[in-house]
C-alpha cells in the first residue's frame, strides 16, 4: 500500500491508482559534490530510478492518471509537450503498459540530444505524435484529434494536462511527501531543510508543499523556474495548491485545509534562461559536476537549471548547518537499445529536421 493511503485510508477507495514504478526511491547523500559546492548535508531523492524502463517525476502522477483512466474504460490518453517532452514519453511508455494508447500533441523546441532519443521511444511504444506550430494551434489540432478519435473509437481520449499536474496527478507528489517522511523516520537521510525541485507545470513542488504539511514535515520547499514565468509563478502555485488540497478534503475530510500564502513560496525565477529548453552556462557546468562528482545525469532543461539554483544558493548564503535535499526528477534508465534500429523517417516528417539540423551548442549529451 502507498504512504499515503496508509495515512488516509478513505482515499484509497475513492482514488483509482494503479502501480507502475519501482518505489520508494532510494535518498543518498552526495559528499563529493557536497564537498566540491561547500554543501557540507547534501542529499539526492533519485527519482531518475522510479521506473524499470523510464524513471523521472512522471509516474508518481501517472500511476493517479492512468488508474483514472482505467476505471473511466477510456482505450487512449492525450497528452501535451514539446517536442522532447519526458511527460509525453513517460505517458506513451506506461499508457502501453496498462493497454492504452496514446497521442501526444506536441509543440516545437530547441534541438537537443534528448528530444531526438524521445521522440524514437515514443515511436517505439506506438503513440500517435502530432506537432503543431504553436498554442493556437495545438488548441486546433487537439479539437480535431478528439473529434477523430471519437469517431473512430465510439468515445473521446481522456486528456492529461501539461505536466501531468492536474490535482489527482499532483496527488502522486503528495504521496512522495509521506515516502520521504518513512524514509527519514528509518533513519535513511535526516529531516531536509530545504529540498530544491524544479518548477514546470508545478505539480511535483506543489505536491511536495502540500504533503510536506500533512505530513508534518517542517522541509521548505525551493523552487527553480524551468518554463516561462505566464506558466508558473506564486499566484498560480497557490492557486494549484488549494485546488488540489480541497479534491483531498472532499474525499476525505480529515485531510486537513492547509494556509499558503505567498511568503510560505520560494521560487528562484533567475536560471531559467533566455527560453524554454534553451540550455544555460550555469545549467550544464551544475550537469557537469554532478556528473563528474557523482556519476549522476542530469539534462539542461530542468534539472541542471536547478541544481544550478541550489549551487547558487549555497554560494550566496550560510547553508553549511542545513541539511538539503536534491529532488532528481529526470530519467536515468538507458533505453539506447530499444531505438537503435529505428529510422527517424518512421516518424512523421515535420520531426525530421531535430535528427537533420544541429543540436544547441550547450548540449553535449
Amino acid at each position: 500500500m502507498i504512504p499515503l493511503f496508509k495515512y488516509y485510508p478513505l482515499l484509497k477507495d475513492k482514488l483509482p491508482h494503479v502501480a507502475l514504478g519501482e518505489f520508494p526511491t532510494p535518498v543518498e547523500r552526495l559528499e563529493r559534490l557536497g564537498e566540491d559546492i561547500g554543501a557540507d548535508r547534501l542529499y539526492i531523492k533519485r527519482d531518475d530510478l522510479s521506473g524499470k524502463v523510464y524513471g523521472g517525476n512522471k509516474i508518481r502522477k501517472l500511476e493517479f492518471i492512468l488508474g483514472q483512466a482505467l476505471r473511466s474504460g477510456v482505450k487512449e490518453v492525450l497528452a501535451f509537450g514539446f517536442a522532447g517532452s519526458n511527460h509525453a514519453l513517460a505517458t506513451a511508455i506506461y499508457a502501453e503498459k496498462v493497454g492504452l494508447k496514446s497521442i501526444s500533441m506536441l509543440l516545437p523546441q530547441d534541438n537537443a540530444h534528448y528530444v531526438r532519443r524521445n521522440l524514437l521511444m515514443s515511436h517505439y511504444c506506438g503513440a500517435k505524435l502530432h506537432q503543431n506550430r504553436n498554442i493556437p494551434f495545438i488548441a486546433g489540432g487537439t479539437a480535431y484529434q478528439l473529434m477523430r478519435h471519437k469517431l473512430r473509437n465510439g468515445q473521446f481520449p481522456q486528456i492529461i494536462p501539461p505536466g501531468g499536474s492536474s490535482p489527482s496527478g499532483t496527488i502522486g507528489y503528495v504521496n512522495a511527501a509521506f515516502e520521504l517522511k518513512e524514509q527519514v523516520v528509518a533513519g535513511e537521510m535526516p529531516e531536509p531543510d530545504r529540498i530544491y525541485v524544479a518548477l514546470g507545470s508545478m505539480g511535483t513542488a506543489v505536491g511536495l508543499i502540500l504533503g510536506l504539511k500533512a505530513a508534518d514535515l517542517k522541509s521548505r520547499v525551493i523552487s527553480v523556474r524551468v518554463v516561462d514565468k505566464k506558466y508558473a509563478d506564486e499566484r498560480k502555485l497557490i492557486k494549484l495548491f488549494h485546488k488540489v488540497n480541497s479534491f483531498l478534503h472532499y474525499l476525505d475530510l480529515s485531510f486537513k485545509r492547509f494556509e499558503l500564502s505567498e511568503k510560505d513560496i520560494e521560487i528562484r525565477h533567475g536560471f531559467f534562461g533566455q527560453r524554454y529548453a534553451l540550455f544555460t552556462e550555469e545549467g550544464m557546468e551544475a550537469v557537469e559536476r554532478m556528473e563528474e562528482n557523482e556519476g549522476i545525469k542530469l539534462e539542461g532543461t530542468y534539472t541542471g537549471k536547478t541544481l544550478a539554483g541550489l549551487i547558487n544558493d549555497v554560494k550566496k548564503q550560510d547553508l553549511r548547518d542545513k541539511t538539503i535535499l536534491f529532488w532528481n526528477t529526470y530519467n536515468s534508465r538507458d533505453f539506447s537499445e530499444k531505438i537503435a534500429d529505428i529510422d527517424y523517417h518512421q516518424l512523421p516528417q515535420c520531426f525530421h529536421r531535430y535528427f537533420e539540423e544541429e543540436v544547441q551548442p550547450r548540449d553535449r549529451h
